[in-house]
């Protein structure tokens, strides 16, 4: 499975057949119930850090127990007395040696481990990233932005903690307790047969007792998560929680929040120190009870004042060895559950992949066939039934109806950000179910009615519309859509930071950028969802000049309400509950009658009354 994952971080995943890719992501996604495969899938793709990690670890612990050892034969050529001194050197050096040795291994191992540790916890990073944003809209429509951003950095922090205890309060406590029962032999055989059979026992017990944990440390995983998510959202959105004057409830409830966090992390850590206290009282009863064996055979005469040293020094080793290693287990238990709890969420098989066989689209004039489609939103009734619709290429189509007429409904299929249940929608003939998504959003510029801005320079998300794109060209695209002026205007001009989702700029402002980037990307296919709704008149006039200019040899479709900004349509598209009701130039829909020529009626009326005098709004509202 380590190679897998290799492959998913390669940068040249990207350029993988859709086959290959779904493959690869099925086996990514098989780790979502198997966290300790996760992680050490990501720890093999460092062998040689590892193993030097390892090595050192194992090096320093075998030196600490020596010098214990080098300790009792010390001790034991000084009760010799001096006549008997000459090994005195020799031991004094080894013992030296010994320490220098261990403090020197550690801080190999400490300076491999910072690096290998933090790589892993970016590799994973980068990888779940990725593989996150391979999941369709309806994943991201079910889970808030927060929450799964929570969840990344849970599972990098719970990895990097998990590696961590493990290399440093894990493994050297198993490494020192078995080593110091092995030299116990040297004492007495039969007390390190007690001693290892004790140890088992206390380990086997420890181990299922820590297991019965799982439920109440997921719960604290899961409320965490919760706590981060409403936290996000909360900020998010703090403009409408002012709006409502609903700031001491959202505190009231981000509070309710906590306490049920703090209470599940309560329950958690006090399981984590009933363990500890178990066993604390079984050590300190079998290191008391070792001690005493110890001095009977030294008063017997079996043992030496060396070996009682021994003794009580690795009886110490085990007592806190075996502490620490408890105490170590129980913790990596809770990252391990946050860890398995995030993974879980992530790595959900995707929703909506490419076809095994997927080809890249080819645009041949960017001709738009919806044929027979019907689709539903999950857990809601059908949108579009049985619709067809053919737009030619070059052609500019108003979409025009009520309310969940199903207009946004057309433009989520054609971009393929759902899958129809029946039906197929095509571009030049390609089933755009059958290509690959990459070309098929290449195929496509957006200028959507809610601009998203990313919060980085007006230059940067400009930019965005083709990454590749020359500063000339950037300037250009900004030129065209009337945004020079208001950018030129800015104290940092192009990389002015645009704050977030484009909280500094106004609405008018706002699409001009994402007119801009539409124009820069210079796709066949053009898709405006209400282009135009947040510009004045004055704005609104330039701008719908330059998309005179960009809607030249594209098909352009288009949502707008203020039918004024479709008369030089070449087609008007009326649909009512997911069907077209009407179709035709504007020029006859004006004349023939329906929904068209009734909603036309309608804002011109609403347009007269606009601009009629003062004095005759006021008597028409007094007669109301």
């Amino acid at each position: 499975m380590a190679s897998h994952l290799d492959a998913y971080s390669n940068e040249s995943f990207e350029h993988l057949t859709s086959k290959e890719r779904n493959a690869l992501n099925a086996d990514i996604a098989s780790y979502a119930t198997r966290p300790l495969a996760f992680l050490s899938s990501y720890i093999r793709r460092h062998p040689v850090a590892h193993a030097v990690v390892l090595a050192s670890v194992l090096s320093a612990v075998a030196c600490a127990l020596l010098s214990q050892y080098a300790i009792k034969n010390l001790i034991d050529v000084l009760s010799q007395g001096r006549e008997h001194a000459d090994g005195l050197l020799a031991a004094f050096l080894i013992l030296v040696g010994l320490i220098a040795a261990d403090n020197l291994l550690w801080r190999v191992g400490g300076w491999v481990g910072a690096h290998a540790f933090v790589q892993v916890t970016g590799d994973l990073r980068r990888d779940l990233f990725r593989y996150l944003g391979g999941h369709s809209p309806t994943y991201f429509a079910e889970r808030q932005p927060g929450m799964l951003a929570s969840r990344i950095t849970a599972t990098s922090n719970a990895v990097y903690i998990a590696e961590n205890t493990f290399a440093w309060n894990v493994l050297p406590p198993c490494i020192a307790v078995l080593g110091s029962i092995v030299m116990i032999v040297a004492v007495n055989p039969m007390m390190a047969a007690g001693l290892l059979g004790v140890s088992a026992i206390l380990s086997l017990v420890l181990y299922r007792l820590a297991g019965r944990g799982t439920r109440r440390h997921h719960a604290f995983a899961t409320r965490a998560a919760s706590v981060d998510g409403e936290l996000v959202d909360v900020i998010g959105n703090m403009g409408l929680v002012r709006a409502f004057g609903a700031t001491f409830r959202e505190q009231r409830r981000f509070g309710t929040k906590v306490r049920e966090e703090m209470s599940s992390r309560t329950e958690s850590l006090l399981y984590l120190e009933k363990l500890r206290l178990l066993h604390a009282v079984v050590t300190a009863l079998l290191s008391a009870a070792l001690l005493g064996w110890a001095l009977v055979l030294w008063k017997r005469g079996q043992a030496t004042s060396g070996d009682i040293v021994l003794v009580s020094s690795l009886g110490f080793t085990i007592l806190h060895g075996t502490r620490d290693l408890a105490v170590a287990l129980v913790d990596i238990t809770q990252h391990v559950a946050r860890l398995a709890e995030a993974v879980e969420t992530l790595l959900q098989p995707h929703g909506m992949p490419d076809a095994d066989d997927a080809v890249d689209l080819e645009t041949r004039g960017g001709e738009v066939r919806f044929d027979r489609v019907t689709f539903a939103y999950p857990r809601r009734q059908a949108i579009l039934s049985d619709f067809s619709l053919t737009i030619e290429s070059g052609q500019r189509v108003g979409l025009i109806g009520r309310s969940g007429a199903g207009k946004s409904t057309v433009f989520a299929l054609l971009q393929r950000f759902y899958d129809a249940q029946e039906g197929a929608v095509l571009i030049d003939d390609q089933n755009i179910g059958r290509v690959t998504q990459m070309s098929l959003r290449n195929a496509i510029a957006l200028v959507p009615q809610d601009i998203s801005l990313l919060h980085r320079t007006v230059f940067e998300n400009i930019q965005y519309g083709r990454p590749d794109a020359s500063p000339e060209d950037v300037y250009a695209a900004a030129r065209e859509a009337r945004c020079t002026e208001f950018i030129e205007a800015m104290p940092e001009g192009f990389d002015t930071m645009v704050g977030d989702r484009g909280v500094k700029l106004s609405g008018g402002q706002r699409q001009r950028i994402a007119i801009a980037r539409a124009i820069l990307k210079n796709s066949p296919i053009l898709l405006l969802d209400e282009a135009t709704s947040a510009l004045d008149s004055e704005s609104e006039d330039a701008i719908q000049q330059a998309l005179d200019r960009l809607m030249r040899g594209r098909t352009v479709i288009a949502i707008a309400h203020r039918l004024s900004t479709l008369q030089n349509f070449d087609r008007i598209v009326v649909m009512d509950q997911g069907k077209v009701i009407d179709d035709g130039p504007p020029d006859v829909l004006r004349n023939r009658p329906g929904l068209y020529r009734e909603l036309l009626a309608h804002q011109a009326g609403q347009a007269s009354a606009a601009l009629a005098p003062e004095s005759v709004r006021e008597a028409a509202s007094a007669q109301a």
